[in-house]
């Protein structure tokens, strides 16, 4: 019986190049795509857990759909818990990316009282939450007339099926279910796993787009690199 013998066929070392840069952008887009994806924090509303400069890592897979027990366990997989830092399109605008802790589930009565988060009637208890005032006292003259009202009493309102109650850890000083609304599920894309990277960022060097102003953000940012945050597990 013949035996047929394939043969290798020869590549330029060009091509070899151009065939890695291409499996490697393949990959890397598939692992963007499903599996992980870098963010920033522009914004202090989840401080003192999130900084501005803090750039993450966030795990797209963990909430996807399993298709077999093993494929669930192997992956990590989980349902969507009360305490989870998720990232997620903003509902008023989805080419905008949002992150905020998961506070009320489906079907759970959330009330705010007093910057007191309620669970169907019961407190519960929020080690990360940080408040930069103390509550309006009942007999302040303003109690109930600031505009800002409900950033300390909030509810009590129902989630619906398919939503969620997310909130800022910086409470007073993030736009969140208290002014937007519940999040549908289907909005969120990842849970926030690792900050792999931080410096002190401003605000405004999010907002630079020259490149001679990107290039000296950068040094910058690795001169004043928080070393400490690096690898730092999100909670």
């Amino acid at each position: 019986m013949d035996e047929t013998e394939l043969a290798v066929p020869k590549k330029s070392v060009a091509r070899e190049y151009l065939e890695s840069i291409v499996v490697a952008v393949i990959l890397a887009l598939f692992i963007r795509t499903f599996a992980v994806q870098a963010f920033k924090i522009p914004t202090g509303s989840m401080e003192t857990n999130l900084l501005i400069g803090d750039h993450l890592l966030v795990n797209k897979l963990v909430y996807s759909p399993s298709f077999a027990p093993l494929e669930a366990a192997l992956l990590g997989k989980k349902q969507i818990r009360r305490g989870h830092i998720v990232v997620f399109k903003f509902p008023e605008d989805p080419s905008r990316d949002f992150i905020k802790r998961v506070i009320g589930l489906p079907g759970e009565t959330v009330e705010m009282r007093d910057k007191q988060i309620l669970i169907d009637g019961q407190p519960i208890e929020e080690p990360y939450a940080h408040f930069l005032e103390p509550p309006l006292r009942h007999d302040d003259l303003e109690y109930g007339l600031r505009g800002d009202s409900t950033r300390d009493n909030w509810g009590p309102k129902t989630v619906p099926e398919g939503q969620l109650f997310v909130l800022g850890d910086n409470r007073d000083n993030s736009r969140d279910s208290r002014s937007w609304g519940f999040l549908p599920v289907d909005q969120v894309k990842g849970r926030a796993l690792l900050v792999y990277w931080s410096y002190p960022a401003s605000r405004e060097e999010y907002q630079h787009t020259g490149t001679l102003q990107w290039m000296r953000d950068t040094a910058v940012a690795l001169w004043n690199t928080n070393w400490k945050r690096s690898f730092h597990l999100i909670r």
